[in-house]
């Protein structure tokens, strides 16, 4: 930030009008963004990115070669696959429950499309779970 700025929680200000980091929420009337996140509950594409990172490089290298392995056809590009991956979870119900973390995600190649486990933890049991293995992306 420039100087003679000042950022205060979801503003600046100093920067000519001081904007106020509200998000229209339906017919309540804003929200903050935190609470916004809070609400929205559902798994997205970075998430499961990150939960297939979390699970080893291996395993995002195993995406990225499912995809460039494929020339001159054409596969999924790995954010395709997470995107995906998140829209089965949520279809799932898992996104829906405040109690699951996604812990990893780990992707095996069998050729010709890979092999995705999720490894979820359920904080209120204190337990972890593997999701059905799911094959696809071909």
């Amino acid at each position: 930030m420039g100087r003679n700025r000042r950022r205060t929680a979801g503003r600046v200000e100093g920067a000519g009008p001081v904007f106020d980091a509200q998000v229209p929420f339906g017919e309540g009337g804003a929200i903050d963004p935190s609470d916004e996140e809070a609400a929205s509950m559902a798994f997205n594409r970075q998430q499961i990115r990150e939960s297939i990172e979390r699970a080893g490089d291996e395993h995002w290298q195993a995406l990225i070669r499912h995809h460039e392995d494929a020339y001159p056809e054409s596969r999924p590009t790995p954010g395709d696959v997470a995107r995906a991956e998140a829209e089965r979870l949520n279809g799932l119900g898992l996104g829906d429950d405040p109690n699951l973390t996604l812990v990893e995600s780990r992707v095996d190649r069998v050729e010709p499309a890979v092999r995705i486990t999720h490894v979820i933890e359920d904080r209120e049991k204190g337990t972890r779970f593997e999701t059905e293995p799911f094959t696809g992306y071909e």
